[in-house]
């Protein structure tokens, strides 16, 4: 079991250790992003802004403009709904090397109800331009991104999960930026999984289901191609996303069903649009919106 940001943060000080130019920005995130381990290791280049994500943001694409890699680490609904303009001028527009990692999105404040829920941060990062987005499953994926990021110069989006999570991945994994992952290969059907809601599909496997299982960590770019191919091979298409419908993973796959005027079934399983999400836990969430083992299963007994 592994926390999505131990792994990150773990490869943050691995890369910075190997000689990487690093900054970590917070808003009164130090916590909720776990930098404790790289700040001790390196409290020159943590910077707390407190709470003020768009100052966090703004400053982040000033320091990449002196030459260093910044991350930065804050809840995902707050980055997306504060800092929204900076992202796109200062960090988008203007291709500074800053890597956002967008914590506890989706139902991962889960009591606190809809004004702390990220539910869009999908459909909003997919339209800013010039941004590579991805949504890590486990925590060897999440450090394998971290490291292409690093590696790769320009604007990042990262989905993060605050979850601790089984590892879907051995030690022998290496991201390929683009490409569809089939966690498992069935029959039948293939579900899409954004990010961590892979454990849940792969969990139907226990109860008598074989579908197809596959991980796309890498949501833009989007090798489109392979996923269109598997689509090809199954008779209907599944989606499962913490995310509303609109403009998710849903919207990426039907749009590739619709270019490609595929007849497959098309599922769509994620949050309806134009509505707010309650105080629950993530569980009583995703039971709710049949995001969950049981809502998948149900859906293939159909």
């Amino acid at each position: 079991m592994q926390d999505l940001r131990d792994a990150v943060i773990a490869t943050l000080i691995e890369q910075q250790q190997a000689g990487a130019d690093l900054t970590v920005m917070v808003a009164d995130s130090t916590s909720t992003s776990k930098i404790g381990p790289f700040e001790q290791a390196y409290p020159e280049r943590v910077v707390n802004v407190g709470i003020a994500e768009q100052n966090m943001v703004g400053m982040a694409a000033g320091i990449a403009l002196s030459g260093r890699t910044v991350f930065t680490a804050n809840a995902a609904p707050f980055l997306f709904a504060r800092s929204n303009e900076q992202m796109k001028n200062d960090i988008c527009y203007s291709a500074t090397n800053v890597k956002m990692l967008g914590l506890n999105a989706g139902f991962g404040y889960g009591p606190l109800g809809a004004t702390h829920h990220c539910m869009n941060d999908i459909a909003i990062a997919r339209t800013l331009g010039n941004l590579a987005v991805y949504a890590p499953a486990d925590g060897r994926q999440a450090a394998e991104i971290v490291r292409h990021v690093i590696a790769n110069p320009g604007p990042a989006y990262i989905r993060m999960d605050s979850d601790k999570l089984p590892l879907l991945h051995g030690d022998d994994y290496r991201l390929r930026p683009g490409q569809p992952e089939v966690l498992h290969e069935g029959t039948g059907s293939v579900v899409f999984c954004l990010g961590t809601l892979a454990h849940e599909a792969m969990k139907v496997l226990a109860m008598g289901d074989d579908p197809t299982v596959v991980s796309l960590p890498s949501l833009w770019p989007l090798d489109e191609l392979a996923v269109v191919a598997l689509m090809r091979e199954h008779q209907c298409v599944i989606t499962i996303e913490e995310h509303v419908l609109s403009g998710g993973l849903a919207t990426i796959i039907s749009e590739l069903l619709l270019k490609h005027q595929l007849r497959q079934t098309f599922v769509p399983l994620g949050v309806p649009a134009y509505e707010f999400t309650h105080s629950s836990s993530r569980a009583a969430l995703r039971q709710q919106y049949a995001i969950d083992a049981a809502g998948l299963h149900q859906q293939l007994k159909k």
